[in-house]
């Protein structure tokens, strides 16, 4: 069974989510926590397949994205760090339960965030795909020019001007509210990303997570650098971590990429073979 629901969170605001149930008791729960400008409909064949295999799964639209929009991106004041502190909050008190275990699936950013939450503790375990530091410097080499571009001059051009970044025109990230490009250009411009950004308290909500961490990632990543995953990973210093790194040869496909893992072909060669294993 499926459930689409609106949630409220405790800054009174109003985010979609959607549920996937198994047919018998749920025997844990997974929060899929999506990347930057990706809706959560991109999810819901993972999400639909983990349910067959008796998970209770969640996937959820951030404020300001996707079936989460209210009104005009021009008068919404939210940011990254709202982001974790509401709506990922808000998600996994709906799914916690003292008798289950809770796991975090975090999808590039949502690997990010998982240093952001407050009450970490209500995880069991978290599982990171494609998830790294966005440090301009650590992006391939083949995105440098488009992401330069993309801080240095589209950025502060066009959000003036339109009062949100209007991503979707330009085929870049998507429509993004203006609290959540502004804190983004500043953490992907420091070399110690959100971290440094931020300053020592989210320093020590990054070394505060104790629950294990595995970390999925993939050699053609046209976003995420083996450097930029070890720099995430890194501000987890007190987090047991496993590292998966697959290249496309490892499992007879051309492609994975930044988003391939999401994609139903790989239902048996990634999500049977490497991520099953860790939702145990």
């Amino acid at each position: 069974m499926i459930e689409v629901l609106k949630l409220m969170t405790s800054r009174s605001s109003e985010i979609s989510a959607t549920f996937f149930y198994p047919q018998d008791q749920a025997k844990a729960a997974v929060l899929i926590v999506p990347a930057m400008g990706v809706s959560q409909s991109y999810y819901a064949p993972l999400a639909s397949w983990l349910a067959e295999q008796g998970f209770l799964v969640a996937s959820f639209d951030y404020t300001g994205m996707g079936l989460s929009t209210q009104g005009s991106l021009r008068q919404l004041e939210v940011n990254i760090l709202d982001w974790a502190k509401y709506d990922c909050d808000t998600m996994l008190a709906a799914l916690s339960q003292a008798d289950r275990p809770l796991y975090w699936l975090g999808h590039s950013l949502g690997g990010q965030l998982l240093g952001l939450i407050p009450d970490p503790e209500r995880i069991t375990k978290a599982i990171t795909i494609a998830s790294g530091s966005g440090y301009w410097l650590e992006n391939a080499l083949s995105l440098r020019w488009k992401v330069w571009w993309l801080w240095f001059v589209l950025v502060p051009l066009l959000v003036p001007v339109c009062g949100y970044f209007p991503g979707k025109r330009l085929r870049k990230v998507g429509n993004l509210p203006r609290g959540v490009i502004g804190q983004w250009r500043r953490w992907c411009l420091n070399s110690d990303y959100a971290v440094g950004a931020e300053g020592l308290e989210v320093k020590g909500r990054f070394a505060a997570l104790t629950q294990p961490i595995t970390v999925m990632s993939f050699t053609d990543d046209e976003l995420m650098t083996a450097k930029s995953i070890r720099s995430l990973h890194a501000f987890y210093t007190h987090s047991p971590q496993k590292t998966k790194r697959l290249s496309p040869y490892d499992i007879g496909v051309k492609q994975i990429g930044h988003f391939g893992f999401f994609k139903p072909r790989f239902s048996e060669s990634l999500w049977q073979a490497h991520l099953l294993p860790e939702l145990s």
